[in-house]
């Protein structure tokens, strides 16, 4: 019994920090939270990452930060790439999670998915794309709000 009233009051706090955080971030940056598979969390990921002026100043930089940018993984006559697994992993976690949201529930997503199985990519360069995707959306998300933007 006391164990379930614990439950339910956590709970409770969970939904009310919930209802704050995405009020806070809905004030400092609502384009995010405008992309699908962009909740309250990882909009808040993003404004920490962009918070310190000046320190990214391309996309590319973006995606470095993030752990995104290709690396040359070739061997012999096959070419391919990785990620990037260093860097910030609560930004590669959160657009991870962008990624899968949207490959579950973004129709256009899913038809490149299927595009690119049918290919022969595999999973793994897939998601390499999309996330890649991912962080120049968010970049010209997080460029184009006024509130953030470093001169």
């Amino acid at each position: 019994m006391r164990l379930a009233k614990r439950i339910t009051g956590l709970d409770g706090d969970l939904k009310a920090n919930q209802v704050q955080l995405t009020k806070l971030t809905t004030e400092q940056m609502p384009s995010p939270l405008a992309m699908h598979g962009v909740g309250a969390v990882t909009a808040a990921i993003f404004v920490a990452v962009w918070s310190h002026p000046g320190r990214i100043r391309s996309e590319a930089t973006f995606a470095m930060i993030a752990g995104t940018c290709p690396i040359p993984a070739s061997s012999g006559n096959t070419v391919r790439h990785r990620l990037n697994r260093g860097r910030d992993r609560r930004l590669n976690r959160a657009i991870n999670t962008i990624a899968l949201t949207r490959m579950r529930t973004d129709k256009a997503t899913r038809e490149y998915v299927e595009r690119k199985i049918a290919e022969g990519r595999s999973k793994r360069e897939i998601m390499r794309t999309l996330k890649r995707y991912i962080i120049r959306q968010s970049h010209r998300h997080l460029t184009t709000n006024p509130s953030l933007s470093v001169a």
